[in-house]
């Protein structure tokens, strides 16, 4: 991308920050949304931010961090460069989870891709995290696999991230 796409202006705030703010209003006012990165970099977002306790593991490192935080059974994972994601979409995810005996429910497109950067992960998957990430196991979909995640299928669009400028273009300049 050429530039950190948490911050990337969206809506009127970072593009994080939207995120946030969307799993917060999917959620409810009682949740606990806290953001995973450089708290040096991020702080200035309006919510608790916390390094991965692991550096340089991707998004695995992520995710162990969050449930080693997390005192909550369910929690979810969002990443920061999802711009089309709405409330009832993520809805779907948690109605799906508290009704599930997976230990993980991930959104999957039609094509039947699962996201593991927008999924609700139980805590008791931690320890099978905790040893991929020990194994230097780090790719996301095939832990997904290994977890046995049960799909939730977003409409096509939902899912949309944005990893190069050109992807970026059409989010430009969104009104709130």
């Amino acid at each position: 991308m050429g530039q950190d796409k948490a911050l990337l202006p969206f809506r009127g705030r970072a593009l994080a920050a939207h995120v946030a703010r969307i799993v917060n209003q999917a959620l409810g006012p009682s949740s606990a949304v806290t953001i995973l990165g450089d708290p040096g970099r991020y702080s200035q977002l309006g919510y608790p931010v916390h390094a991965d306790l692991v550096p340089n593991c991707g998004p695995l490192g992520g995710i162990v961090t969050a449930l080693n935080l997390t005192k909550s059974d369910w929690n979810m994972v969002v990443a920061c460069d999802m711009p089309t994601l709405v409330p009832s979409n993520l809805r779907m995810l948690v109605e799906h989870a508290l009704g599930s005996t997976a230990d993980c429910v991930a959104a999957s497109g039609t094509a039947g891709d699962l996201e593991p950067l927008c999924a609700f992960y139980h805590r008791r998957c931690l320890a099978a995290l905790e040893r991929a990430l020990r194994d230097n196991r780090l790719k996301m979909k095939d832990l997904l696999v290994e977890l046995g995640a049960s799909p939730v299928v977003f409409p096509p669009a939902a899912l949309a991230n944005v990893n190069t400028p050109d992807e970026w273009i059409p989010f430009q300049d969104q009104p709130r």
